[in-house]
């Protein structure tokens, strides 16, 4: 009987295989074959319809055959195995990869299977049944751009006004298509319906470039000065993009003031400069702003630029031109006309803008190419005080920043110190000290945020490489501090930082369990990964550390102490573990594993530490009290302290 059971339990099993092959493989069009159909209804109802509700690669067999449209096999499923035809399965969308959990009838509406879909319509399928994203099958047909499929779920009950998690209309995601616009907006589409970015089917039409649709959407009224969160109304998301075309019909066809006329046309040759390295055209269309300056006189000047932007060292205290004299004379100086197409940008789009932060990390990063790393360091750093001062040090884009610039300050360091050229002074230490400052100012309250709970992860991750980024800065200011004044600043830096006792959010490591490891790098998408800077464990850092008070028996997460870290065989060196029991480093303290850095430290073959000079009769007293569980009410508080160091 046993026998019996399991082989039937066999037989289910392979068939639902063969199920799944025939499905997957199967011409479309065609029907199961004749000798699968005849082992299926062998089983009674209940049994076929557990076979075809099962899953292979997230998938039911009826799924399956909806995304390749074998409408025959679909109605059989349905009809004779009694398949859920709500049952969802994953799908890939072709255009952007991205995986969604879904209806069958959602996934045949992707695929373009209009047969399918009215076959599923006809057994009752969910019309308006939505993926994981919140997205309808009709706003997924949509993106597809299939408007027969469209129009046919529309016939039906289709919600073209219900929008996905993020706010994404039917109207949105149509925009690469005139006729299915056409469509939407004729059956009620809402042509000013936002997303989650407060964009409209407008903005997305003009950044991608679609004129016609354009033109299409403000027949219909769409509103062309809705402004989205990043303040980008029509007019000005042509000219972030480049849209020469739907930036002329506009400007015909729409009020402007005069002043918002010659920014646009400011903003577009900026972009013709950024982005397409077009100087003629950018020159082209600075001069049509220039013109409507002029043409527009403010008491006897040229209508003003506002607002007035304060000179910046970032930018050399380089100020915008205000006549067609000062255009002219700088247009033959490509280092004059980037920095001018940088305070365009800030100007008009404001500091806080993503165009702003791309274009100033986007011009460094092309100094840097060209190996001007002073003039990469001043708008990086630019753009680092942008991201603190608009988000905080926890936020991805302000980690990317601080990883990037001073990545490059350590590359550029080591480079001049393997080349001996230290009269050149990259990095400079004035610039070490500002950014330092900039990311250790507000260590203690990012901390804070992190105790609150949830702790995102994201948010966490970015506080530990910010702190990595911290230890490489002090290294780079014992690298670069040349005078006296500045070792002094220097060490009143270091010790206001280690008076804050800042700590590893994931790890509990403490600036000096960072600065004995070799693990300790900074990795950014703007450098190889192969040529990643190992600069710890650094003596001189380690050594300022101490010298500030940083606590040397401190206790990480794993309860390890900076001597553990450094006992291990990757950062081990013997200069380095006499540094840290010349400043009482305890050699008999367990970590959670129970290791003791003085069993690390012995056994490693290098050593050449006398461990006995280090281990103290007080040390050997804490052992015991541990070991044998003598208990001590009425020790001094230093000495309770004293022997927890002692306790796994």
């Amino acid at each position: 009987m046993w026998i019996n059971s399991r082989q039937a339990v066999n037989s289910i099993d392979q068939l639902f295989n063969d199920l799944i092959q025939e499905c997957m493989y199967v011409a479309p069009g065609a029907r199961l074959s004749y000798l699968l159909r005849s082992r299926l209804e062998k089983y009674k109802i209940d049994i076929r319809k557990e076979i075809v509700t099962r899953i292979k690669d997230g998938c039911a067999p009826l799924f399956i055959a909806c995304k390749r449209g074998n409408v025959e096999i679909v109605e059989y499923l349905i009809t004779m195995c009694h398949a859920d035809i709500e049952q969802r399965g994953m799908y890939e969308v072709p255009d952007d990869r991205s995986v969604h959990c879904v209806t069958p009838l959602w996934c045949a509406a992707v695929s373009g299977k209009l047969p399918v879909i009215k076959c599923l319509m006809s057994h009752g399928a969910e019309v308006n049944a939505v993926s994981d994203t919140g997205s309808t099958p009709v706003r997924s047909a949509c993106f597809m751009t299939h408007l027969d499929i469209v129009s046919y779920l529309v016939e039906n009950g289709a919600d073209i006004l219900k929008a996905n998690y993020n706010g994404g209309t039917c109207l949105i995601n149509s925009v690469q298509s005139v006729e299915l616009c056409t469509f939407l907006l004729r059956h009620g589409a809402d042509v000013n319906a936002r997303d989650i970015q407060n964009k409209t089917a407008l903005h997305y039409a003009i950044q991608e470039h679609r004129f016609e649709t354009t033109k299409l959407l403000l027949d219909y009224n769409a509103d062309p000065h809705l402004k989205s969160r990043c303040n980008d109304d029509a007019l000005q998301t042509a000219c972030l993009k480049g849209a020469t075309h739907i930036f002329e019909y506009l400007v015909e066809n729409i009020f402007y003031t005069m002043e918002r006329l010659a920014d646009a046309n400011e903003l577009m040759g900026s972009t013709f400069f950024d982005e397409h390295n077009d100087t003629q055209t950018a020159l082209k269309y600075w001069r049509a702003a220039m013109a409507i300056r002029n043409d527009n006189m403010v008491q006897g000047k040229p209508m003003p630029k506002r607002p007035v932007i304060p000179k910046r060292d970032s930018f050399r205290n380089a100020t915008e031109f205000t006549t067609i004299e000062e255009l002219n004379s700088i247009s033959l100086d490509l280092d004059a006309i980037r920095i001018q197409s940088l305070l365009i940008c800030e100007r008009i789009l404001g500091s806080h803008h993503k165009d702003t932060l791309f274009r100033l990390m986007y011009r460094g990063a092309s100094y840097a190419d060209a190996l001007r790393y002073q003039r990469c360091i001043d708008l990086w750093r630019r753009a680092l005080e942008i991201r603190v001062e608009k988000d905080s040090i926890l936020y991805n884009d302000t980690c990317f920043t601080a990883q990037a610039l001073v990545r490059l300050m350590v590359d550029l360091n080591k480079k001049t110190v393997e080349l001996i050229e230290r009269d050149k002074e990259e990095p400079r230490f004035c610039d070490v000290v500002a950014i330092f400052k900039l990311l250790t100012v507000h260590l203690t309250d990012a901390r804070q945020l992190l105790e609150k709970r949830p702790v995102h992860k994201r948010q966490r991750d970015s506080y530990d490489r910010i702190l990595k980024c911290v230890t490489h800065l002090i290294y780079l200011l014992v690298e670069t501090a040349r005078s006296e004044e500045e070792k002094l600043e220097t060490r009143q830096l270091v010790y206001d930082l280690v008076r804050q006792c800042p700590k590893s959010a994931s790890t509990e490591d403490s600036l000096l369990h960072l600065c004995v490891s070799s693990l300790n790098t900074i990795t950014s998408s703007y450098f190889t990964a192969d040529d990643i800077q190992m600069i710890f464990p650094h003596l001189e850092v380690i050594r300022l550390l101490l010298e500030c008070g940083a606590h040397v028996n401190a206790r990480n997460e794993s309860r390890s102490t900076p001597l553990h870290v450094a006992s291990n065989a990757y950062n081990f060196h013997n200069s380095l573990i006499k540094l840290l029991l010349d400043y009482g480093a305890h050699l008999d303290t367990p970590n959670k594993s129970g290791d003791t850095p003085a069993r690390l430290i012995s056994s490693n073959s290098l050593n050449n530490v006398n461990l006995v000079n280090y281990i103290t009769l007080k040390c050997h007293a804490a052992q015991a009290i541990c070991k044998y569980g003598i208990r001590c009410t009425e020790l001094p508080a230093t000495l309770h302290r004293f022997l927890e160091f002692h306790r796994e």
